[in-house]
This record gives structure tokens, sequence and C-alpha cells, in this order.
């Protein structure tokens, strides 16, 4: 049971890391909603388990590693899968409507990538990109360092690979 100290230790700790909390549930979640109710499913899961932890790892660790299981439990329960829509099939006032600048641009083609990949290959991209040393990799995802170096690899080129189709037509 967590008591009032605890309490305030860890809702202080969960707010340092909102943003963690955020980048997860936006990349699990298409929509505000979803979003939110992920983002309250991952704090439930964290208050449920916090008693448990011990400060073996960092709390930033720890955190991730609830919040992604929690996201990607909740996915594989509850949502069915995600159907791609070709951009041909959309009403034209829709398809002029695009973000500015040539890095919105590709940032939007690596985004799309990135949902398009797995469960797993999601929560390894995310990590990467946040500077995760594959050694917290190792500890939030409990899959072995090297297995995870080979991972990113492939997928480092299969995001080159959707990117490029996506950019110019290539297939």
């Amino acid at each position: 049971m967590v008591i009032n100290g605890q309490q305030d230790e860890f809702i202080r700790l969960v707010d340092q890391h909102r943003g963690i909390l955020h980048k997860v549930c936006r990349l699990y979640c298409f929509t505000d909603i979803d979003r939110q109710d992920l983002f309250q499913e991952i704090v439930i899961q964290l208050w449920r388990s916090y008693p448990g932890f011990r400060g073996d790892a960092k709390f930033s660790t720890w955190l991730y590693r609830i919040a992604l299981n929690t996201a990607i439990s909740d996915l594989r329960k509850q949502r069915p899968p995600t159907t791609l829509t070709d951009p041909d099939e959309l009403p034209t006032q829709l398809q002029d409507i695009q973000y500015s600048g040539e890095k919105e641009q590709q940032l939007q083609l690596l985004y799309t990538a990135i949902n398009r990949l797995t469960e797993v290959e999601k929560a390894l991209t995310m990590l990467y990109l946040e500077d995760k040393s594959y050694q917290e990799m190792e500890e939030i995802l409990g899959i072995p360092q090297n297995n995870l170096r080979v991972k990113m690899n492939r997928i480092k080129d299969k995001l080159r690979k959707m990117t490029k189709e996506a950019a110019y037509g290539i297939g």
C-alpha cells in the first residue's frame, strides 16, 4: 500500500516525467480521446505498480517499461488493426492541406512510417529517438542488447525504404 509521503513523491515523479507518457500516447494512439484514455490507463498502472518500485533502475526506465507494456497491451486487447487509407481516396480539399516546409514533410513521412511498424518496433524506435543507450533499452524492453542492435538496424532499413517509397513513389 502506498502511504501519503509516497503518494506525494509518486505525483512529483510522474509530473516530472509527463513528457515520456505523452510521447508513448502519441505513438500508440491517433486521436486525442484515445491518447487521454491511454494516459489515464498508464497512470493507473504506474500507481498500482509503484509500491513494487525498488529503485534498482532509474525511475524513467521503470516508467518507460510500465508505459510501453500498458500501451502495447491496451492496443492488442481493445483496438482493431489500423487500416491504411490511400491518399488518392481522400476528398480533394483534404489533399491540398499539407504541412509547410520540407522538414515538417519529412517528419510526417517518418511518423507515418513509424506507425506502420509493429508495437515492439515502435517502442524501440521511440527509445532510440530519445537517445537511450542500448543498455537502457535492454532494461526497459527486456531484450538483450545484441538483439536490440540487430532489430534497430533492420528498423532503420525498413523506415528508409518506407519513407523513400512515400516520398518518391518507389516500390
